[in-house]
């Protein structure tokens, strides 16, 4: 495998580390504040499903920050204000609307509420149409290589 190759996968591999814990985060969150604990009736904004998963995604959007600029993308030099974080929350805002989608749409169009129809239509469904548009985005407005390493391969 290429050297370049092999980065991206190595990369690739990370980064849906970071966003596997980060999404647990978020799937903690949202189903405690819409379905509750077990054996409750609901969570406390069991009737605002759309407000709680961005609520959840905000709090695993700190998570995901971290991650991607401690490990993930660790060698990759962050650009725009504060290292790369309001350019990374513009990212990950405009992808969240992914899976809000896919979640009115069971929510508000199928009449589905229950704790895995919401979890298939935003968690996986929405989640998974999401994630390879946010990777690229993040490697390539957020998280650019070092201009020596562009250099040397411009260069060979």
């Amino acid at each position: 495998m290429g050297h370049r190759l092999q980065r991206l996968v190595s990369e690739a591999t990370r980064f849906l580390a970071v966003g596997g814990v980060a999404t647990l985060v978020a799937l903690v969150i949202f189903n405690l504040l819409v379905h509750g604990l077990p054996g409750q009736p609901g969570g406390p904004m069991h009737g605002w499903p759309l407000s709680s998963y961005v609520f959840a995604n905000l709090v695993a959007m700190v998570v995901s920050y971290r991650g991607s600029r401690s490990w993930a993308f660790r060698h990759r030099e962050p650009v725009g204000l504060a290292g790369g974080r309001v350019a990374f929350g513009v990212v990950n805002t405009l992808s969240l609307g992914v899976p809000l989608a896919c979640l009115a749409v069971s929510r508000y169009g199928l009449d589905l509420d229950s704790g895995l129809a919401d979890n298939i239509a935003a968690n996986v469904v929405g989640l998974g149409l999401g994630t390879a548009a946010r990777f690229w985005a993040l490697r390539k407005f957020i998280f650019v290589r070092p201009a020596k390493a562009q250099a040397r391969e411009t260069a060979a």
